[in-house]
């Protein structure tokens, strides 16, 4: 247990959090929206300081962060919780279980940098469950990380505040987005949350300047709306750049939306098409091993720089970050 960074006292015990925006008032003795912060005499803590419920080495590619050191391995650590409640959670056994229903190791931010460059790997990811809930800790690792060389990326459904997004970006090198729609409804009936806060966060990343991919998991007759997804693509061009990263992936059934067949390959094919008529550089096929949509295309020749099967890089042909055929330079994080 450690005290929260992002709060305020209020009379009679009673706090406010200040960590996302449901900025949950908190009565003593109460946990917040996220259950994993609770208020103990008027004064707010985490609950989860160093209570890791997963690690795992993974592909980068598996994030998935396509222009951020490609062919390196995240060591990837996980907590429990969310704040938000998506019916389609991929990872619900640990992001919608309490803290009792899952099992935990406490680390600390020395041995997960121990065990990150025992493995080799490049980077360590926040990942599985919602980062932005064990913020305290997740700074404290990228803050070590930093030290050691190791660069830190935070895969998030982005609904975050601006001062502690800010106060992160100074120690992170790379952000993953999940963009669940292009409108308000959907947030509402289907992730419980807000559309609005998660678009700012995109554009606060930017001004940032922390590398960002956004992933758009496509769930068949709920989000699939070419019209929206045109608007989307139009949004994102106009506000952070054509250059954004941008990834639809296919939905498989799960948790509460078992009753839906997986995404048809058609479905995420015409999206990514869509988006590329709006003028969008790089939009990606995710959960489709072999298609070609996985690959990374030079913008200004059309020719294939990176192949990719699922999480694997089977070819990089960029040198430098520039494309081998006509010498553009590739947004990214190629190197380092």
């Amino acid at each position: 247990m450690k005290r929260a960074r992002y709060y305020r006292k209020l009379p009679d015990k009673k706090v406010q959090c200040l960590l996302c925006p449901w900025q949950c008032v908190v009565r003593e003795g109460q946990k917040g929206h996220c259950q994993v912060r609770r208020n103990i005499h008027g004064k707010y803590y985490s609950l989860v300081y160093g209570r890791v419920s997963a690690y795992h080495v993974d592909p980068i590619e598996k994030k998935p962060f396509f222009h951020f050191l490609p062919s390196t391995n995240a060591f990837s650590i996980a907590s429990v919780g969310c704040n938000v409640d998506c019916k389609f959670c991929q990872n619900w056994e640990i992001a919608r279980r309490g803290l009792k229903d899952v099992p935990f190791a406490k680390l600390t931010p020395e041995y997960i940098i121990k065990y990150a460059k025992i493995s080799g790997c490049r980077s360590i990811a926040f990942t599985y469950n919602e980062p932005t809930i064990s913020t305290e800790f997740n700074y404290d690792v990228a803050a070590l990380a930093k030290e050691n060389n190791i660069h830190s990326v935070v895969i998030s459904n982005g609904f975050i505040n601006k001062k502690p997004l800010q106060d992160l970006a100074k120690v992170i090198d790379a952000y993953k987005v999940d963009l669940k729609a292009f409108d308000q409804s959907y947030y509402t009936n289907i992730v419980h949350g807000e559309l609005k806060p998660v678009l700012d966060t995109i554009v606060n990343l930017k001004s940032e300047g922390v590398w960002t991919e956004i992933v758009y998991l496509t769930v068949p007759t709920l989000n699939d709306d070419p019209l929206k997804i045109k608007a989307m693509a139009r949004w994102i061009k106009n506000e952070v750049g054509p250059d954004v990263p941008v990834h639809f992936s296919r939905f498989y059934p799960r948790y509460k939306l078992k009753n839906l067949p997986p995404t048809p390959v058609a479905t995420v094919e015409r999206l990514r098409n869509t988006a590329l008529d709006v003028g969008l550089n790089f939009v990606y096929i995710g959960n489709v091993p072999g298609h070609k949509g996985e690959n990374t295309y030079c913008p200004n020749c059309g020719k294939p720089v990176i192949r990719r099967i699922g999480f694997e890089v089977i070819e990089n042909r960029l040198k430098n970050g520039k494309c081998p055929y006509c010498g553009n330079k590739l947004p990214g994080f190629w190197e380092g």
